[in-house]
């Protein structure tokens, strides 16, 4: 319980002080990476139940289905149909030549000799995550529409990626071991059961909870909690039936809103915050059981020529050429291509990997070697970067475009907190 009473001050501390961390362009993921890479390379033996593989799987399993069902349950499709062109292009083009992009560096780079390996590793570091670049979207100088539009790829493509990461990881399961299932009919049944359990939870949560909400029936502290309920069951009742957890709890988001038609948006709220508290120690974990050990072995040049190269041309070639055509600056799309930091998503599917192929007893170590690089080194350049460049950017549109007022959508599916001057055509 060691490890986890000085995280518990580590939260303290940084709640006490995080306006003006956040001035100095330090995010939490950082502190919480420092301290769980402290406690790995000094005090490994404080981890304590930290370190075990099978309560960290839980904890970040479940972490990770808080936030995608909360992310697809705040999403508002009106704003998506009106704006989404740029969001779309990110997301179905932009997306898969991330990943195919991926794939060929991996192929390269990733010493081994399955293409599977490859494809998982580019699949997980394919998703961005918004909380690495805060500065991004509370910097009102950047164009509105390129705020939300790298808010909703954020959102939406950790649970894209789900399924690919899934079905590598399967292939990889299958090639080492003697299961009597394929990974092809093994995949698509998860895939399928999944789908059920979200249109039969999220659905029927959501339509209920919004006619109780209608009829005066329920109170908001119960509605929080029945939100909070409804994430859980979605992944854990696909998992008990045997389908994959996270596509429920993505895709039962996504129906949850659909029928709920925006009622309940600040129900989710808690969801949320209960999501970013355990991410927290996720981040901690992630910096004390695969950060510490690569700091304290040898470092590989392939591992992180990888990660340069996931960081840069890997996202911000698929990036411009899914931009094609929008007629957006070159200083816009070169914005937009560099902020897509590796976050929470990719943590968790490297913890995911980590355990089960060390539970199956393969070879983890070039998957896991080149995701911790990526991430890693993700958390510090985009968190540095994030508040300086964005009022570079801002300054730079500045004088360029057309003033109108618009409002601030803040984060996916959050209610509207201000009227704002916003320069929006990028």
């Amino acid at each position: 319980m060691i490890g986890l009473t000085i995280l518990g001050a580590v939260f303290i501390c940084y709640a006490l002080v995080a306006a003006r961390l956040d001035r100095w362009s330090v995010t939490a993921p950082m502190v919480f990476v420092f301290a769980g890479t402290a406690l790995g390379l000094w005090a490994p033996q404080w981890l304590g139940v930290l370190s075990d593989p099978e309560i960290v799987k839980h904890i970040a399993e479940l972490t990770l289905a808080l936030i995608l069902f909360a992310d697809a349950s705040t999403l508002r499709w009106a704003k998506v149909r009106h704006e989404g062109s740029l969001p779309l292009r990110l997301l179905l083009i932009g997306f898969p030549l991330t990943v195919v992009a991926g794939f060929g560096v991996g192929v390269w780079l990733i010493p081994v000799t399955g293409w599977a390996t490859a494809a998982l590793a580019a699949s997980m570091l394919a998703p961005t995550d918004a909380a690495l670049g805060l500065g991004v979207f509370t910097n009102r100088s950047v164009p509105g529409r390129i705020r939300r539009a790298l808010n909703v790829e954020s959102g939406l493509n950790d649970g894209m990626a789900t399924p690919l990461v899934t079905l590598f990881l399967a292939v990889l399961v299958a090639a080492g071991t003697s299961g009597t299932d394929s990974w092809e009919t093994g995949a698509i049944r998860e895939l399928a059961i999944a789908v059920v359990v979200a249109v039969l939870v999220g659905g029927g949560s959501g339509r209920l909870l919004a006619a109780a909400h209608r009829r005066n029936w329920t109170s908001a502290l119960s509605q929080r909690l029945a939100v909070l309920a409804s994430a859980l069951l979605s992944y854990a009742g696909s998992v008990t039936v045997g389908g994959n957890g996270f596509v429920a709890a993505f895709a039962g988001g996504l129906v949850f809103a659909a029928v709920s038609r925006g009622q309940l948006r600040e129900s989710v709220e808690f969801t949320e915050d209960l999501g970013l508290f355990a991410s927290f120690l996720v981040w901690a974990i992630f910096g004390g059981l695969l950060v510490a050990p690569q700091l304290g072995g040898g470092i590989s040049g392939r591992a992180i020529l990888y990660a340069v190269l996931a960081l840069t041309v890997i996202r911000m070639v698929p990036v411009a050429v899914s931009l094609i055509g929008t007629g957006l600056r070159a200083a816009t799309v070169l914005f937009m291509g560099w902020f897509g930091p590796r976050g929470l998503a990719s943590v968790v599917f490297v913890l995911i990997a980590y355990t089960t192929l060390e539970h199956e007893g393969l070879v983890s170590e070039p998957v896991v070697e080149v995701a911790t690089w990526t991430v890693l080194l993700s958390v510090l350049a985009h968190g540095l970067t994030a508040g300086p460049l964005s009022r570079w950017y801002g300054q730079r549109v500045a004088g360029e475009s057309t003033e109108h007022a618009v409002v601030d959508m803040g984060p996916v599916g959050s209610v509207p907190r201000a009227i704002s001057v916003d320069r929006s055509d990028g």
